[in-house]
């Protein structure tokens, strides 16, 4: 697996870099960001969402150890997305606790596949900007299929001419065993055998 590259500040819609090197050892270092309207335009158009307003992140960069540092910040933001059915705007409300250890002997898991967990480690690098922190942190908390209210997902039928359209009932595993059961039970007669007359 290849080694993580630390993003160009320059690249980034919204950054407050701190050089590791200039960290306290001793005491945190807090940051508050609260961009303007332009540069929360420009975090939208990153995200692919129609707007984010309100967008604040404040919080310190800590000292662990003696080499490694813990960044932990309170993000709020407003964004605004397309309905994933009818596109009609969605507005969310997003506050999160984002927390980011930095380790100076970081060592990059072994394998082709990587558990998921709740370790958000990562290597140090050489300047931690907080701006970049704050704009991962959003994309990770918005809603994934955002919904207007009273949207509802309707079902498209797609068959050849002259031919009925399967329904999602009919894809369902086991969607016919509640007929069969009836036809066991002797609800409806089962293969149309008739009785003795």
């Amino acid at each position: 697996m290849p080694e993580p590259v630390q993003p160009s500040t320059a690249d980034l819609p919204l950054t407050c870099p701190f050089r590791v090197a200039a960290l306290s050892a001793n005491r945190p270092t807090r940051f508050r960001i609260q961009p303007d309207a332009e540069i929360q335009g420009l975090v939208a158009a990153l995200l692919g969402i129609s707007a984010v307003r309100g967008l604040s992140f404040e919080g310190e960069i800590r000292p662990r150890g003696r080499r490694d540092f813990d960044l932990e910040g309170r993000l709020a933001a407003t964004v605004v997305q397309p309905c994933s059915v009818t596109l009609a705007p969605v507005t969310t409300r997003i506050e999160e606790t984002v927390n980011r250890r930095y380790l100076a002997d970081y060592v990059m898991p072994e394998g082709d596949e990587v558990e998921v967990s709740e370790d958000d480690s990562e290597p140090l690098p050489d300047v931690i900007d907080a701006g970049a922190v704050a704009v991962e942190a959003l994309a990770l908390a918005l809603p994934l299929y955002p919904r207007a209210p009273g949207a509802e997902l309707t079902e498209a039928g797609f068959a050849p001419p002259g031919v009925a359209p399967l329904s999602d009932a009919d894809l369902r595993p086991f969607a016919g065993l509640a007929d069969l059961r009836r036809k066991m039970d002797g609800d409806e007669p089962a293969g149309g055998t008739e009785g003795d007359g």
